[in-house]
């Protein structure tokens, strides 16, 4: 055994630094003295396959490969039962025996890691021994088992299972917009003339009730003339019901109450009638015109209040599922670096917008200073977590194959079980686990993709194995 190995060593030291290397006594700590060979000739010559060639004269040269010297001599074949010495004291004390053990051996397996192995003791084209492998390194369970310093040297970390609130925060870019609600149109409803403007231009905030233009119609004029002599009159019979149906001419033709409600208390009918603002707001177009004929129909003055409005963004189609009416809403507006507008989420618009993939959502927003206008750019940001705590592992600890998801757990002395798992929101660095973990367990967050691969070599090794044991 001690002569094969020696000859194994030797052979391995000769492939690591090439053929034809000189001081490989130096390389093996050997001590034999210049000019002896290390090997007898009849050992050479020996049955067995060589391992390596050596120098015919004994000198410290080797080579893998058949060779010649310079003279044109054959290099000698040493065969692997060759009585190899490289000690000077030949009462070297022999190498210790191996250790006693128990255990029993399942099968042996290829030492360089190929799919390669053998129910007995082997050795591979190298001479390397083969590894034997024992009951219980290769459980039926599926897990892993790695010594301490391979732990070691590739960094396998574990963190336990734990509840935490995971907090998802999805951010979009979006624009503000009018609120449609709050938009109003002043249009005449008759054929009518401009007589004056109010000192109103686009652009200009207006309160409701205050002057923008006087308008004469004579369409108008002639109604308010009925109402006025329905109400003078002093003939009994059906006057109520007539008076109703003149004062409704003038409601249907849009006639401000104010301006009803002054012919009632003067009883006279004005030349020309007062349109005022329908609501708070900011003139948003400007139509009207001195002395211009309004046809009916036509947009004389567009108002919309915006204390209210809306922010439509713009959120990845992959994010849809983490939203829900009534959520909070942070808006940010790039003209006010630091300071954030609180709303909520109102609308999911039902359509997907296809070069994109990105689906738009309405978000509703105070706006008290009037500082946000329509068609500002602004950035939202959607907190989707929830305030209960979760059982979560950190993201790192998850394999993905796309079709499943599983993490290894750690069950001690080395042995890493996989676990299929079950997941749910992601945020923080963490991400949701909803089965196939229990709070505690220890979980691998590092290294875990080399375990995976020594889990893959584990299970082929297994089927090679299963495969040869079977008749």
């Amino acid at each position: 055994m001690k002569r094969a190995t020696l000859a194994i060593v030797t052979a391995a030291a000769i492939a690591a630094v090439g053929g034809g290397i000189f001081g490989v006594r130096e390389h093996l700590r050997v001590k034999a003295a210049p000019g002896v060979a290390l090997v007898t000739p009849a050992a050479a010559q020996a049955g067995d396959e060589p391992v390596y060639y050596q120098d015919p004269d004994g000198k410290p040269s080797y080579s893998l490969t058949p060779r010649k010297t310079p003279d044109g001599r054959d290099y000698l074949a040493v065969p692997a039962s060759a009585d190899l010495n490289f000690d000077d004291d030949a009462s070297a004390a022999p190498p210790p025996a191996p250790m006693a053990t128990d255990r029993k051996i399942k099968f042996y397996r290829n030492p360089m890691g190929l799919a390669d192995t053998s129910p007995v003791p082997k050795k591979d084209s190298m001479g390397m021994d083969y590894i034997p492998v024992y009951d219980g390194d290769d459980s039926d369970d599926g897990s892993v088992k790695l010594s301490p310093g391979k732990i070691q040297r590739t960094g396998v970390k574990s963190e336990a299972a734990g509840l935490r609130v995971i907090r998802t925060m999805i951010r979009a870019p979006g624009v503000i917009q009018l609120d449609e609600r709050r938009v109003s149109v002043i249009a005449m409803r008759s054929e009518s003339f401009v007589q004056k403007i109010a000192d109103v231009t686009t652009g200009s905030r207006v309160a409701k009730g205050q002057p923008l233009m006087q308008v004469y119609s004579s369409s108008i004029s002639t109604a308010a003339a009925e109402y006025i002599a329905t109400i003078n009159s002093k003939t009994i019979g059906g006057v109520a019901s007539y008076g109703r149906g003149s004062r409704q001419r003038l409601v249907n033709l849009d006639v401000p109450d104010a301006a009803i409600v002054a012919m009632e208390k003067t009883g006279t009918v004005p030349l020309v009638l007062e349109w005022s603002a329908p609501r708070d707001g900011v003139v948003l177009e400007r139509n009207a015109v001195e002395g211009m004929r309004a046809n009916p129909g036509d947009v004389l003055f567009r108002i919309a209040d915006i204390s209210l409005l809306w922010a439509t963004i713009d959120v990845a189609e992959r994010d849809l599922g983490a939203l829900s009416l009534g959520q909070k809403v942070i808006v940010r507006a790039r003209s006010y670096p630091g300071r954030a507008f609180n709303g909520e989420l109102k609308l999911i618009y039902p359509q997907i917008n296809k070069e994109t993939r990105t689906a738009r959502i309405r978000i509703e927003l105070n706006n008290p200073d009037l500082a946000l206008i329509p068609e500002m750019y602004v950035d939202a940001e959607i907190d989707t977590g929830s305030a209960r705590p979760v059982l979560s592992v950190a993201e790192s600890a998850v394999l993905d194959t796309g079709s499943r998801q599983a993490v290894f757990v750690e069950k001690g002395q080395g042995r890493f079980e996989p676990r299929e798992v079950k997941l749910g929101h992601r945020g923080g660095g963490y991400v949701e686990i909803r089965d196939g973990l229990a709070e505690g367990e220890p979980v691998v967050v590092s290294a875990n993709f080399l375990i995976d691969a020594e889990s893959n070599l584990n299970a082929a090794l297994k089927g090679f194995s299963d495969a040869g044991a079977k008749p």
